[in-house]
């Protein structure tokens, strides 16, 4: 391994890693990573099957930027238990449990301490970051959202692949995943390059995983799908976006495969407080774990952003 890479796969030195513990008692992995001399704190939130992990270099470069770093699985994957029988499948009856989660989590974190508080999500984050925004549970001074998922790619349309997710949840177990994995076959490039053009970010999944096998989770549900395409559409359709009162920062990648990115894009149009920067060709799904030209460009346009705004 590299340097780099080595960096990637370690745990910074002064960062933990702890339990917190829903209002229900639902118990969730935490990582904390303070800063000596904080200029402030950023949440940040994975998207559907993510690990605390794979954002260690994205913690290490607001870190090095003066930011304390704070993040949590999300109920049901990575570190936080599961939600189906199966514990590869990425189940989810309604993601208002982990709008609920956030909500809770965001108050007993923000008090403890003071000083500029900001939230950064990823793809399914993102959209539950902008849910509980608007519910009002959740009030940053500023908000980052990356690749955020308005809309999941559907080969049938988002129309057509909401009705078959509802029909499949109707008429069978919602919990059954949505393909069946086979491991090692040739779906693994696929996959690569949907997710990134990094080929050595790729591969500290892999790292991760073969460290602790329990944090993969694999498909997701029929349910989790309706759900996705149910709540994305409630979502840019809310009145209440044009109202919502935090400085967002949106990086879209335009091509990407697995959410809708002109979604996303009608949604930013809404808001009234917005910055789009968007990605071409260069940039797959997963944009903070990309290739160092795009990665750079969008850790840069956080700083940036975070400078200014907070």
């Amino acid at each position: 391994m590299t340097e780099q890479d080595e960096l990637r796969r370690q745990w910074p030195a002064e960062s933990r890693l702890s339990l917190w513990r829903a209002p229900d008692g639902w118990q969730h992995r935490r990582f904390d990573w303070p800063h000596p001399a904080p200029r402030g704190r950023v949440l940040v939130q994975g998207g559907r099957a993510d690990i605390i992990e794979k954002f260690i270099e994205t913690f290490r470069h607001l870190h090095a930027h003066g930011w304390s770093v704070t993040a949590f699985d999300w109920r049901g994957q990575g570190g936080s238990g599961r939600l189906a029988g199966d514990r590869h499948v990425g189940h989810a009856a309604s993601f208002a449990p982990w709008v609920a989660d956030l909500a809770a989590f965001w108050q007993d974190w923000r008090g403890e301490a003071a000083g500029p508080a900001v939230l950064l999500g990823h793809s399914m984050g993102a959209h539950l970051a902008l849910r509980a925004m608007l519910d009002g549970g959740v009030t940053p001074d500023a908000a980052v959202l990356v690749a955020p998922m308005i809309g999941i790619r559907s080969p049938l349309g988002s129309r057509i692949g909401a009705l078959v997710a509802a029909a499949a949840t109707r008429f069978g177990d919602p919990a059954r995943p949505v393909w069946k994995t086979r491991p090692g076959d040739a779906t693994s490039g696929h996959r690569q390059q949907r997710l990134t053009h990094s080929l050595e970010r790729y591969g500290d999944e892999a790292y991760w995983y073969g460290r602790d096998p329990d944090l993969l989770l694999g498909p997701p549900s029929w349910a989790w799908v309706r759900e996705a395409f149910v709540s994305g559409a409630r979502l840019l359709a809310d009145p209440r976006l044009t109202r919502l009162a935090v400085p967002v920062l949106m990086l879209v990648a335009d091509h990407d495969q697995l959410v809708d990115s002109a979604a996303a894009r009608r949604l930013a149009a809404r808001l009234p407080d917005v910055e789009l920067i968007r990605f071409g060709a260069e940039a797959a799904h997963e944009i903070l774990r990309e290739a160092d030209g795009v990665r750079l460009r969008a850790c840069r346009a956080i700083t940036d952003f975070l400078e200014r705004r907070t």
